[in-house]
């Protein structure tokens, strides 16, 4: 199981990604919005989404693990 974290601390803008999707390695899965500024977070490897660990508009501080990709 792979996971995807946090890049920094912000809000969840928007999560771009649903249970079940298949995801591509570099292909965005949340974006976070710090300082007014929209902060895009990509999956590492390929896989099947598993598991959305937030809400959109949920804090997160860097290294929170966003997704979890199989």
């Amino acid at each position: 199981m792979n996971q995807v974290t946090a890049t920094m601390a912000g809000s969840v803008w928007k999560i771009v990604i649903a249970v079940g999707d298949r995801v591509e390695e570099g292909q965005d899965v949340v974006i976070l919005e710090s300082m007014k500024m929209e902060i895009p977070v990509a999956a590492e490897t390929s896989g099947i989404v598993k598991h959305i660990h937030v809400q959109e508009g949920d804090f997160v501080n860097e290294g929170d693990v966003l997704v979890e990709i199989e």
